[in-house]
This record gives C-alpha cells, sequence and structure tokens, in this order.
C-alpha cells in the first residue's frame, strides 16, 4: 500500500501542475481533491484492490447479501466450504446487490462463506491503498482532469498568461489523459492475467456464472 495521504498526493500534484504560489493558484484544494478522487474512482476500476470477506450464511438459503463489501467492484470467487486443502470454489451467479451459491450444498445458519473480491481503492487524510508503483499514474490522471477542467473554464476568460492559455492547458491535460489511460490498460492486463492464475486452477472457480 501507498504510505501516502490525500494532503501528500495533492502537494505533489499542484507541484506538477506548477501551481504552488499560494497568491496565485488556479485550483482550490477541494479542486485538486476532487480530481484526485476522480482519478483514484477510474484507477481503480482497471486496478482494483484485492479483498478477502468472510460472511455468514442467513440458513435455508443460497442467498447472501453482499451489501457489507464497501466499495465493491467484482466478486472473483467464493469458497465454500471454507477451510478445506485444497480450497473449495463454488460456482455463483450475482444479481441486484446479492450473491446466490449455485453448488448443490445449501449452507447452514451462521456458516462461513469466504468471498474473494476486487473494490475500490481508499484516498483520504489517513488512508491510501493505492500502491507506491501506481502512485505517478495517478497524479497524471488527476492533473489531465484538473487541466482539462481549468481550460474549459478559462476560454472565453481573458487570462493573465495570455488570451491562448486555455489552449496550452487543453493540449496538456489531453497528452496526460493519454498517458492515464495507457497506463490504466497496461496495468489492467497484467492484474487479469495474476486473477486467472489464483482462481481457475481450483476446483473450476473460473465457472462464475452471470
Amino acid at each position: 500500500m501507498g504510505a501516502v495521504d490525500i494532503v501528500q498526493l495533492r502537494a505533489r500534484l499542484r507541484r506538477d501542475l506548477r501551481d504552488e504560489d499560494p497568491d496565485q493558484q488556479r485550483w482550490s484544494d477541494a479542486e485538486l481533491d476532487r480530481h484526485l478522487q476522480r482519478a483514484v474512482r477510474e484507477l481503480s476500476l482497471a486496478i482494483p484492490l484485492e479483498a478477502v470477506a468472510v460472511l455468514a450464511a442467513p440458513g435455508g438459503s443460497r442467498d447472501l447479501p453482499l451489501s457489507g463489501l464497501e466499495g465493491l467492484v467484482e466478486v472473483e470467487a467464493v469458497e465454500y466450504p471454507v477451510g478445506l486443502f485444497p480450497p473449495s470454489y463454488v460456482p455463483f451467479s450475482l444479481w441486484a446487490g446479492g450473491l446466490t451459491l449455485l453448488g448443490e450444498r445449501v449452507p447452514t445458519a451462521g456458516e462461513q462463506v469466504r468471498v474473494y473480491y476486487t473494490r475500490l481503492h481508499t484516498l483520504d487524510e489517513s488512508t491510501c491503498t493505492v500502491p507506491a508503483a501506481l502512485e505517478d499514474l495517478l497524479l497524471t490522471g488527476a492533473a489531465a482532469y484538473a487541466a482539462l477542467e481549468w481550460s474549459g473554464y478559462a476560454a472565453n476568460r481573458v487570462n493573465v498568461g495570455g488570451e491562448d492559455v486555455w489552449r496550452r492547458y487543453l493540449t496538456w491535460g489531453e497528452r496526460m489523459l493519454s498517458l492515464f489511460q495507457q497506463g490504466l490498460e497496461r496495468h489492467a492486463r497484467r492484474n487479469a492475467v495474476r486473477a486467472r492464475r489464483l482462481y481457475t486452477p481450483a476446483q473450476g472457480a473460473g465457472g462464475r456464472q452471470g
């Protein structure tokens, strides 16, 4: 996990945008935080955080609610019964925020079901789950969003830097956005290969339904 927080990343983003003069800042802290959070969400959808949760079955049903899995992106595998070796992964379906086990066995009340899933990354004043290796990519995306928004705002306004300053921000922002999207695509492919190696060999985990 990254050892930084949103305050540190905001400072780095402001440096990348050359917006460090407190008397002439183009972006407020709140605006930069919004662009960072947008970039975090886009990064999360392409390179989500891997997580595991143990759910207690309600009993008499194959259905389990997933409302407790905060920031859920996708369920990757379901282990049931829990604790076997090799692990027993069962097929499942997803619908309307719930998970249905498609194996022959129906869990009893309170029996554990282990869910392997991916979730959105967290970035706030105390936590950053974005890996350090992806921080520069995150900042690239946030800088792109900041520059593009500012160019749209400034297009019809007279600016100290000249009437075409918005166009320079637009061009730079588009280039940064392209780099961000390329980076997401490159890392997302690596992540997909790793996920398949984790679960496919174990008793048909790849047989996920829906």
